[in-house]
């Protein structure tokens, strides 16, 4: 495990308000390969983030109890126990968001990964300018969302017998509690702001992921299949070759 400083700054309006910077955020990097961990360090040293690093499954949840990083870099296939319980237990604990990779490029690896709470799914090999990029995207997102949650003028939107409580980030079909993780929450957010409406992948990728490119449309897709398990498939129209659209009740 390491600790490191740097003078680097990268500044982000936190939720109070107080200017933050990258100085003061804390990666947690679980690879069990030294030179990709190194070279993750050292990319997201270089963008002025705390970094530890964590080799197997049982370290990286005692780092993330004792540390309490602001996100964790996952890898998928780890010593001890892999990554998949590691986000499981890691989430248990205290939310945090969680960049997950993995060598295999297979949608069922994603469905899993994004079903123990992560928020986003990179497949090796990649390239560091990217993976920052994500998470500088990720951490960008946690702070939208907790101003949102604290403004007076967010409620609760109703769609028949779906309910979004955006100050306790919490959705309710049929009265039940249905437990999303914090990306599928902003998505399905972004799909109830115009519902009916059709927007492209790019759009909720610049929208919920913060991202300028539309490297990650299989990203959306993949959260998309995601949400509608949980929420019920009829509730998300699919435009082919163009985008989603949110469904609702006929007025």
């Amino acid at each position: 495990m390491e600790n490191t400083q740097t003078s680097t700054t990268h500044s982000a309006t936190g939720a109070t308000g107080v200017q933050l910077t990258s100085a003061q955020r804390r990666v947690l990097v679980v690879e069990d390969d030294p030179t990709i961990a190194d070279a993750i360090s050292a990319r997201l040293r270089a963008e002025g983030f705390q970094v530890h690093t964590a080799g197997d499954g049982p370290a990286a949840v005692e780092t993330a109890y004792a540390w309490q990083p602001d996100l964790l870099v996952l890898d998928v296939m780890l010593p001890g126990y892999d990554g998949l319980e590691v986000c499981r237990q890691v989430q248990a604990q205290r939310p945090v968001p969680v960049l997950m990779l993995t060598a295999r490029n297979d949608e069922t690896d994603m469905l899993v990964g994004l079903g123990v709470g992560a928020d986003d799914y990179m497949t090796k090999p990649f390239s560091m300018r990217e993976l920052a990029a994500r998470v500088h995207a990720l951490l960008r997102r946690v702070e939208r969302a907790t101003v949102a949650a604290r403004s007076p003028r967010n409620g609760t939107l109703h769609f028949g017998d779906l309910a979004i409580d955006h100050v306790q980030r919490r959705v309710r079909v049929n009265g039940a509690d249905v437990h999303l993780t914090p990306t599928e929450f902003d998505l399905l957010t972004c799909l109830a702001q115009t519902p009916r409406a059709v927007l492209s992948r790019e759009q909720l990728l610049a929208e919920v992921w913060d991202w300028a490119d539309a490297s990650g449309t299989r990203t959306v897709d993949s959260h998309i299949k995601a949400l509608r398990r949980k929420i019920g498939a009829e509730r998300i129209r699919t435009v082919h070759g163009v985008g989603y659209a949110l469904e609702t009740p006929a007025s």
